[in-house]
C-alpha cells in the first residue's frame, strides 16, 4: 500500500518590502505637509494668553490708578503673582513700563518664552494705557 502526501500550497499573507517602503513615504509626506501647520496654528493659539494676560493687567492698572493716582512699573503692585508675570500656561511674560517719572502712562509688554518663542511673526505684544495695541515681529498684521 503505497501512501500518498498531497502537497498544500498555503497561501503567505503580508506586506512586501516595496508595500511598506510606499506607505512610509506617502506618511512622511503626510507629516511633513501637517506639521508645520500644526505647529503654527499652536502658536497662534497660544498668542491669546499673551493677550489675556496683557488687558488683564491693563484693568488691574487702570484700578490701581484710581487708588493711587499713578500707574505702577510692579506687576506685584497689581496683585500678580511676580514681576514679571509669567502667565499660566508659561508661553508669556508680562511687564510693565512707565513712560514719565510721574507715571501718568504705561506701557504692558508680553515676551514670548519657552516654546512661544518661535512665534517670530508676532514676537512681543503690547499695550498702551491709552489703548494703543502693537507688535513686533515679522509679520503683525494679524496679531491681534
Amino acid at each position: 500500500m503505497k501512501i500518498y502526501q498531497w502537497a498544500h500550497k498555503q497561501k503567505i499573507s503580508g506586506f512586501t518590502l516595496i508595500e511598506l517602503m510606499v506607505t512610509v513615504a506617502i506618511v512622511g509626506i503626510l507629516a511633513a505637509v501637517a506639521l508645520p501647520s500644526y505647529r503654527s496654528s499652536v502658536l497662534r493659539s497660544a498668542r491669546s494668553e499673551g493677550k489675556s494676560a496683557l488687558l488683564e493687567a491693563a484693568t488691574r492698572q487702570e484700578q490701581y490708578y484710581l487708588d493711587n493716582k499713578t500707574y505702577t512699573t510692579t506687576m506685584t503692585a497689581l496683585g500678580l503673582s511676580a514681576d514679571p508675570y509669567i502667565t499660566e500656561g508659561g508661553s508669556y511674560s508680562v511687564d510693565a513700563a512707565a513712560t514719565t517719572n510721574i507715571a501718568i502712562d504705561y506701557t504692558l509688554t508680553a515676551t514670548p518664552i519657552s516654546g512661544q518663542a518661535d512665534d517670530t511673526d508676532c514676537a512681543n505684544l503690547t499695550l498702551t494705557s491709552n489703548g494703543i495695541k502693537g507688535a513686533s515681529g515679522t509679520d503683525t498684521a494679524d496679531c491681534w
